[in-house]
This record gives C-alpha cells, sequence and structure tokens, in this order.
C-alpha cells in the first residue's frame, strides 16, 4: 500500500463548497468591482500570488499532518494544491457570471479578472479551510 495521500470526489466536492459559500457574497458586492476597476496591475498581480500562498500555506502549513510530498502529483505540484487553485478560481468565475455581475458592474474585461482575483483570495480560504478540516 503507498504511503501517497489520496485525493477523491469527496476532497474535491469539500473545496468546491467551501470556495463557493466563502466568496459569494463578494461576488456581488460592488465595492469589490469598485476596487478591481481601480487597481493597477501590480496589485492584481499581488493578489494571485496571495491566493496561491493562502492556498498552500492553509493545505500544507497550518495542517502538521498533511506535507506535499505524500500527496499524489501533477507536473511536480500536489493535486490537491491544483485542484484548490482551480476551484477557488473557477468558483468565483461561474458565479460572477451566473449573477451577472461583470455587466451588472458595467466592467471591463480586465475589471472582471481583477475582480475575481479579488473574490480568489476568500474563495481559496473557503476551499481550503473545507478541505483541511473534513478532508482526509
Amino acid at each position: 500500500m503507498s504511503a501517497r495521500r489520496i485525493f477523491g470526489l469527496d476532497d474535491l466536492v469539500q473545496q468546491i463548497v467551501g470556495g463557493v459559500v466563502l466568496s459569494a457574497p463578494f461576488v456581488v458586492t460592488e465595492e469589490v468591482w469598485n476596487l478591481a476597476a481601480s487597481m493597477n496591475w501590480l496589485q492584481w498581480i499581488i493578489t494571485i500570488i496571495m491566493v496561491i500562498m493562502i492556498g498552500y500555506g492553509t493545505l500544507y502549513r497550518a495542517d502538521d499532518e498533511r506535507d506535499a510530498k505524500w500527496e499524489e502529483s501533477i507536473a511536480g505540484l500536489p493535486f490537491r494544491f491544483v485542484s484548490l487553485l482551480l476551484i477557488s478560481y473557477l468558483s468565483v468565475v461561474m458565479l460572477a457570471f451566473l449573477f451577472d455581475a461583470p455587466r451588472i458592474f458595467e466592467a471591463t474585461p480586465m475589471t472582471t479578472a481583477k475582480a475575481i482575483s479579488i473574490g480568489a483570495i476568500f474563495s481559496v480560504v473557503g476551499a481550503a479551510t473545507a478541505d483541511s478540516l473534513f478532508g482526509g
């Protein structure tokens, strides 16, 4: 039996639920869209880095029982971490377009991308927390 930790459907669902629940209020908040419109490219890049750092830190630094080197990986990156990042961004994208937020807030494609990155900060916290609390 392998010592590698298996990333299963239950882990994926936990990430989705955590990511959607925590990010949903921010997707429909006008202040988030105004902040996104006023952000420069450096601030946007920093939000992306924050999502990566929060996700990795929550999964592998805050949980003493989890180690990235013992997880299934894709190109050297733990599958759980890759999934977390995808879920964090895609859940915000789904909600933004489901609620038609870019049209309602008259956002440009660039402002939409920035707003999604802001929402992903909250989404990654929810997704990683749910995965860590309920995951195996």
